[in-house]
């Protein structure tokens, strides 16, 4: 079978194309390696999607999962590995299964960055995490770590400190990153102590965590910091390893056109944190999800 379109991922861009490409009658299918969500679902609170005040990520993509569907969409659960160009066509390469489609949107998303200290890696599972909601709830009334100063990093800070006991928040700069509204509550927050102008030296612990050090970036001052676990929050990395003959920058996001959503291949566009751009949000995927489908079904009636 030719399909019109096959959707790589099933975070916010890929469900929102996927809605637009349905109701545009193409025959497509929506392919996620793991679960439908992306890294939003994860999120315990949104609270900058218009229309709903406060929810959470889970929440939020349960909705556009079930808007989806009531179009009809299709979910094949494949992890692609290649993207083959045959000219008006393109093969995906997946697991144990190939899919010839006139046209793809990428939509992957990406994961969360490592620091690449030492202990991160023995003791990730053990006290080192990258997700608040999903192993929060094991540090109730213990002292933890909390890596970044992003959006990211204040917001999960914030979940953490009402679970908690305290929370040391080791940022590099001497300010932090974040919106000024989500800083405020966490500057509120009395179980929180921030740490700028730090950053982590290594994790330490045998079985599980047991401590962090950090240093001043100025005076190269070391501080051993005991905790049960660490939060690392400092950004995010595309997950583009199966692209390899399409345009990315220098970190690995895809490159479009900032018209089109088109990538270097003919047929191919891209959506969502997996693209070059400044704001990584939910609207702004699903601004990249409606765009890149409506453009890849001209590019169908153009060309194909």
């Amino acid at each position: 079978m030719v399909y019109d379109m096959v959707i790589i991922g099933g975070g916010p861009a890929g469900l929102s194309a996927a809605i637009y490409a349905l109701r545009a009658r193409l025959n497509i299918i929506l392919i996620e390696k793991m679960a439908t969500g992306g890294q939003i679902a994860v999120s315990d609170v949104i609270e900058n999607y218009p229309g709903f005040p406060s929810l959470s990520g889970a929440e939020l993509m349960d909705k556009f999962e079930e808007h989806a569907k009531s179009f009809g969409l299709k979910i094949v659960f494949d992890e692609i590995k290649e993207i083959k160009d045959n000219g008006e066509l393109k093969t995906l390469k997946g697991v144990e299964t190939d899919y010839d489609t006139k046209t793809v949107i990428i939509a992957v998303g990406a994961s969360p960055k490592k620091l690449g200290i030492q202990g991160e890696k023995e003791l990730t599972g053990r006290g080192v995490s990258y997700c608040a909601t999903c192993d929060g709830p094991f540090f109730r009334d213990q002292d933890i770590a909390v890596i970044g100063g992003g959006d990211t990093a204040v917001k999960e800070a914030n979940y953490l400190a009402r679970i908690t006991k305290s929370i040391v928040l080791v940022h590099r700069r001497k300010e932090l990153r974040a919106e000024k509204i989500i800083q405020e509550r966490l500057h509120n927050a009395k179980n929180v102590m921030l740490k700028l102008e730090h950053i982590p030296i290594s994790i330490n612990g045998h079985q599980t965590v047991e401590s962090l050090t950090i240093e001043n970036v100025k005076t190269k001052e070391k501080t051993i910091i005991p905790v049960k676990g660490v939060f690392i929050f400092v950004g995010i990395k595309p997950q583009t390893t199966f692209v390899n003959n399409i345009e990315k920058d220098e970190y690995g996001f895809i490159k479009t056109d900032p018209y089109t959503l088109m990538t270097s291949m003919p047929g191919v566009f891209c959506a969502g944190d997996v693209r070059a751009k400044k704001l990584l949000q939910v609207a702004t995927a699903v601004g990249d999800g409606a765009l890149a489908a409506t453009m890849a079904e001209e590019y169908i009636c153009d060309v194909c």
